[in-house]
């Protein structure tokens, strides 16, 4: 089984007037296709800023990252935003549904962006809408939705276009205790599908869901546990 993250000796500074804030530090890892792993670290230890290098939405000051064989470094912002579009799905802590639009057309949306046919785009986010439980909510604006299944149309949405890689942050972090259940299941599901699943979470429970956890501390990234910690 290939790699399809490698991050090696990968440093992300700030440039704050003439103070430089180092944020990572020495990072060098690597997820293989079809891991679930999970990054804890509390606030301020750079985990939302790694994810953001490996999403493609920041470049490391220094170091190399390479995703699914392609070096990211020096690439022009329209490949990155294509990356972003094809090869990574994003799932954050707030659903960020477009109010006005339905779950349908919100699922739908990166497909458009794509130049995807209309026809095609909706008969797929209604496909995704039916695999996360929310075939009977096509038509429904997301203030008709629990924050539960906002959640998962947002999963869905991510899902769409068949990308290599789910990044989650914090995707529990607004939900009640019983739609963060379902959510991780739901995550388990597409793992044991193949999906190779990166989620940034500072609670250890929903760590332990899980195969390989990864801790950072002010910048670094420490030991990694193998295994089904669940």
């Amino acid at each position: 089984m290939s790699s399809i993250v490698q991050c090696r000796d990968i440093y992300k500074d700030y440039t704050r007037g003439k103070l430089v804030v180092p944020v990572l530090k020495h990072v060098t890892f690597s997820v293989e296709e079809g891991d679930y792993i999970a990054i804890m670290g509390p606030s301020g230890s750079g985990k939302t800023t790694l994810m953001n290098v490996i999403g493609c939405l920041d470049t490391p000051t220094s170091g190399t990252y390479t995703l699914n064989r392609e070096e990211i470094s020096g690439l022009s912002e329209n490949r990155m935003a294509e990356i972003r579009n094809r090869t990574l799905g994003f799932v954050f802590q707030h659903a960020d549904l477009l109010p006005e639009l339905n779950a349908l057309d919100n699922v739908a949306l990166p497909l458009l962006y794509r130049g995807m046919r209309k026809k095609e785009r909706r008969e797929r986010a209604a496909s995704m809408l039916e695999k996360v439980g929310l075939g009977d909510r096509l038509e429904f604006l997301p203030n008709q939705l629990s924050g539960g299944q906002c959640q998962r149309a947002a999963i869905a949405r991510a899902m769409v276009g068949d990308p290599k890689l789910l990044l989650a942050d914090e995707p529990t972090g607004a939900l009640d205790s019983q739609s963060g259940v379902r959510v991780m299941e739901l995550f388990r599901q597409l793992n044991n599908e193949g999906i190779t699943i990166i989620m940034i979470t500072h609670a250890a429970e929903v760590a332990r869901e899980a195969n390989k956890i990864f801790q950072i501390l002010d910048g670094e990234l420490f030991t990694e546990h193998r295994g089904d910690l669940r």
